[in-house]
């Protein structure tokens, strides 16, 4: 079995992206004069130096990484090790501009940015295999390397290509998945619009079209994108495991649904030896720490619950968005150690030292442009000291408290064209019911619709338009064994070639849920409804509503007003040893507190109302012991009850019975056994 942690590191990652190419070689030593201060103990390099690598083709010039992997070993530094295929050179666009990725209108894009790639293109497929195979054959035993790095966050910025080549390797990955054309003419249903085709020739990528495409069609090019960036990892990552035995191989994620919508990450995970993850706040005025841990979550699940590893995040600022503020005091220490509260085995950032030229020379880094008498570089320095104190943190797993269900397919098949409201956003409802559980201080872990679930006393479906019969007889084993279901609106309807499931909606969903829908009734814009409770109590409903009809469930709350008034809003279907909640209309943080509420109290999940807003606690256990992370995003001090007393490792100081957690501080306890 290939090794799942960087060789050679014995404690938590701490350092970031190294790009010495940028800066003349008597600036190495004082970097990593620097890097020892800060308590650095992993760089990763190479991953933009194609052109200086191989500045010709077949013409190589390792001088220069020679002697900076030398100098990070005898310094203690270990390297994650980059192959640079996310930025081919410019003399191989000259030599095969064809290797350039086309639009679906036709548009063919320029050399000059990154991630520019066809990734069907062949002559692209082997000077990537070529240049792997040189680094894999040259450094495979350097003493410093502890991590390969494949790539650089595969889907963005291009993830699919609409090229002549595309469309022939397209046919034979649809020759591949279904056999026969005709086989393709029924998942696809080109019945509808006189679509049929008669020969896998007469297919085409879905371009630009005078209206609505084909959806299946649309939805099954973006597993086959998918899917064709995935075969070029594997063909790296396969060089790689043979040239370099024992040390494992990674690609850097970017799991946060504000991220990335084109790679199944579900898929990726079981490719790679080591989940890492890119990770960046979103400054739209949310909570960002609740998207954060979202996005930890979500890694952290897609690595099967094994520790993980955070290998991109940022300093302060970012330089991408519209507006980018700099991060408050704290706040780098509270946005790192969450995510190791959440699995990951050490804090990485983009970058080291803050780069003059380029696109990103107004991105943070962990050496500002103001050097080391700064804030930044103050708080950098501090963090290196923490990160080490946490060393035995390190193997042990995040324990959770519910699961959420999510599938990147159905996100792609929801957000296609003509679907019956545009307001609708499967991400915003994942995104509030994710708040929602995070809010009553419970650790989420994210599931495939088709895993087992029967560790979790509660299940969460915000979203999930598209289901298989295989995921629904799941849920429906699931409730049946005596967990508690929570499902919302438009989930279950379509199977996985987007065709409605037979009979009324929600046709995978139907005998779990216990009711059928005759008809969706989305709202017009701005837009509410009331929903009213048998207390008389009352909640709000924007965007969505269903005409509903119990078959077996009980209606909790009802729709007051509206088209769809006297119609059930919320139900409840026991069904076995469990119960199955649905709710027919976006509800609001209120309502969707409620709801998950008294879906906790049907799975015997306690309350934690001993804990403020915004402080989050979370488990990490394994064979070294049980910790506890306290993080405070508040600007007032809490306390936070034990259950036992212990060590906190970053001050040494001894916690019993409430531990004191300063205003925007974290703590983290080692639980006495």
């Amino acid at each position: 079995m290939p090794e799942t942690t960087p060789k050679g590191l014995t404690g938590l990652a701490f350092g970031g992206d190294y790009n010495p190419e940028q800066w003349p070689e008597n600036v190495w030593h004082e970097d990593v004069r620097l890097m020892r201060e800060a308590g650095v103990t992993m760089v990763s390099v190479g991953i933009f130096s194609w052109a200086l690598l191989e500045p010709a083709r077949g013409t190589h010039d390792f001088g220069w990484l020679d002697r900076l992997l030398d100098l990070l070993h005898e310094n203690g530094i270990r390297a994650d090790l980059g192959t640079p295929t996310v930025a081919p050179p410019a003399w191989f666009y000259r030599e095969h501009p064809e290797a350039l990725p086309v639009a679906a209108d036709g548009t063919r894009y320029e050399f000059g940015s990154r991630g520019a790639i066809c990734h069907s293109n062949s002559d692209y497929r082997a000077a990537a295999a070529s240049i792997t195979t040189a680094l894999a054959t040259r450094y495979a035993d350097h003493p410093a390397l502890a991590l390969w790095h494949v790539h650089n966050e595969y889907g963005v910025p291009v993830s699919a290509c609409y090229c002549a080549s595309c469309a022939a390797h397209f046919r034979c990955w649809l020759a591949r998945t279904y056999g026969t054309v005709d086989a393709v003419n029924e998942a696809w249903g080109t019945a509808f619009w006189g679509q049929r085709y008669a020969d896998f020739e007469q297919i085409n990528p879905p371009r630009v079209t005078p209206t609505v495409g084909n959806p299946a069609q649309a939805l099954d090019y973006k597993r086959f994108a998918d899917e064709t960036m995935r075969e070029n990892f594997v063909a790296e990552r396969d060089i790689l495991h043979r040239l370099a035995p024992g040390i494992p191989v990674t690609t850097n994620f970017m799991t946060a649904l504000s991220q990335c919508d084109s790679v199944d990450y579900w898929a990726w995970g079981r490719e790679v030896d080591l989940v890492t993850n890119d990770h960046y706040l979103i400054t739209d005025g949310r909570r960002t720490h609740v998207n954060l841990a979202m996005a930890a979550d979500l890694t952290r699940s897609v690595a099967g619950g094994a520790p993980w590893l955070l290998l991109e995040h940022s300093t302060s600022g970012v330089n991408w968005q519209p507006r980018n503020p700099a991060k408050s005091p704290g706040q780098m220490a509270r946005n790192s150690l969450a995510h190791v509260a959440r699995g990951s085995e050490g804090a990485m950032f983009f970058q080291w030292r803050q780069s003059r030229r380029g696109a990103e020379k107004f991105h943070s880094a962990m050496l500002p442009h103001a050097g080391t008498d700064s804030r930044v570089w103050r708080e950098v320095a501090e963090l290196g000291a923490s990160i080490e104190s946490l060393t035995s943190v390190k193997g042990s797993r995040t324990v959770a408290d519910a699961a959420v269900l999510w599938d990147w397919h159905s996100w792609w098949a929801q957000t296609l064209d003509w679907r019956p409201s545009e307001d609708h956003d499967p991400r915003e409802r994942a995104d509030a019911f994710y708040e929602a559980l995070y809010d009553r201080h419970l650790t989420v872990d994210f599931a495939h619709p088709e895993a087992d679930l029967s560790a979790y006393p509660l299940v969460v479906v915000p979203a999930l338009y598209l289901m298989t019969e295989a995921a629904g007889n799941n849920l429906r084993e699931y409730v049946g064994q005596g967990g508690t279901l929570v499902v919302s609106y438009f989930s279950g309807i379509v199977d996985e070639h987007d065709a409605v499931h037979e009979g009324a909606h929600p046709g995978a969903l139907r005998d779990v849920l216990g009711l059928t829908v005759e008809e969706f009734s989305p709202l017009l814009k701005d837009d509410r409804v009331r929903i009213t409770g048998p207390d008389g109590s009352e909640l709000t409903g924007d965007v969505w509503t269903e005409f509903v009809v119990p078959r077996g469930a009980e209606t909790v709350w009802t729709y007051a007003d509206g088209l769809t008034a006297g119609h059930p809003a919320v139900t409840r279907h026991r069904l076995g040893e469990g119960s199955a909640w649905y709710v027919s209309t976006r509800l609001g943080a209120q309502g969707l507190d409620a709801l998950i509420g008294w879906a906790s109290d049907d799975a015997r999940i306690a309350p934690r109302a001993d804990l403020p807003r915004d402080v989050e606690v979370v488990r990490r256990s394994g064979e070294s012991g049980t910790f506890l992370f306290a993080i405070n995003h508040t600007s007032s001090d809490a306390k936070v009850p034990l259950d036992a007393a212990g060590t906190e490792l970053l001050t040494g100081e001894r916690a019993t019975g409430r531990l004191v957690l300063p205003a925007g501080g974290v703590r983290v306890v080692r639980l006495d056994d």
